[in-house]
């Protein structure tokens, strides 16, 4: 392990959401997944997704055990995705994108920013891909914002780390790694990934939308969302930062709002990788409209009790 345990309480509890730029190929993916699998983490969610080319995994445990299995997550990432052949409509810069540290039960997020910074020094020394620090793990206040370090995507950064020496790594580097890109590890609280579908397939209405309902927008507070058109659907796709100022309610009231003045109306939801039991509204109209959605299985609490099975091995508990 990377880290030494007296530094964390007996009981610590961290998640770790790792993303991947790559949906297609589930080999590669179930791959990745089972490096991960190191004693003390459990696997509690992962989802493939075509139309992105993207995938998201979470796993939880002890502190040390989660970040030694998303060190060798990110190593499988630059064996196994080579971004010089990938392309999806999610932006990236790495073949293992973004790893975010949650701290869950007996741990701070200054905490967790300290085993992404380690955990950042290690994906180097061992795999040669350099890092970016986000959120509470910045290095930098201008990195702060994951948007901000994706400006212009792995085709557009690996220019940019070659003239201009503000936008080169953290750690490693300055160039990207030539298959692999660069990777974002950062430390957040709870993030809630919901998309919704309209009845259009204009994606000029969703980008619209998106740039009414996010706070850079002047929208809610702690959401950041994109217009992008799935499967001839056009969806608002988006990240609620802080459920616990801005509800996932609040922010389908505001979409549905926007979509009628667009001449459209929201006609499902999904979640992407899990979500708290205290964000999930049971009785809601954004509830009763996901799709495939069964709370046992997406329900954080719920899955931290009943984990699922490692790719390829046998059920963990």
């Amino acid at each position: 392990m990377t880290s030494s345990g007296p530094l964390f309480e007996p009981d610590a509890l961290i998640e770790c959401v790792p993303n991947f730029s790559e949906g297609r190929d589930e080999q590669a993916i179930h791959k990745i997944i089972a490096a991960m699998a190191v004693e003390g983490v459990q696997l509690l969610d992962y989802s493939l997704d075509h139309d992105h080319n993207r995938s998201v995994v979470t796993i939880a445990g002890h502190p040390a055990a989660v970040q030694e299995a998303a060190i060798r997550a990110a190593g499988a990432a630059a064996e196994l995705i080579d971004l010089t052949r990938q392309q999806g409509v999610h932006p990236r810069i790495g073949a293992a994108d973004v790893i975010p540290f949650v701290p869950i039960r007996g741990i701070s997020l200054e905490q967790c920013a300290l085993i992404a910074r380690q955990a950042g020094r290690e994906v180097w020394r061992r795999y040669g891909v350099p890092v970016y620090f986000y959120e509470a793990a910045a290095a930098r206040p201008d990195r702060a914002q994951l948007e901000e370090v994706r400006r212009g995507q792995f085709e557009g950064l690996r220019e940019a780390v070659r003239n201009e020496p503000a936008r080169r790594p953290d750690v490693g580097g300055p160039e990207l790694h030539p298959t692999a890109g660069a990777v974002a590890i950062g430390a957040r609280k709870f993030l809630i990934a919901y998309n919704i579908y309209l009845d259009t397939p204009d994606v000029g209405i969703a980008r619209a939308i998106a740039r009414e309902v996010r706070h850079s927008g002047g929208g809610l507070h702690g959401v950041k969302a994109l217009g992008v058109l799935v499967n001839g659907e056009a969806q608002v796709t988006m990240n609620v930062t802080d459920f616990t100022r801005v509800s996932v309610g609040e922010v389908f009231a505001l979409v549905k709002q926007k979509a009628q003045a667009h001449g459209t109306v929201p006609i499902r939801g999904e979640l992407i990788g899990l979500i708290p039991e205290a964000a999930y509204e049971r009785e809601s109209e954004w509830a009763r409209l996901l799709h495939e959605f069964d709370p046992d299985q997406k329900v954080l609490e719920r899955r931290l009790a009943w984990p699922i099975a490692w790719p390829g091995a046998g059920q963990q508990g």
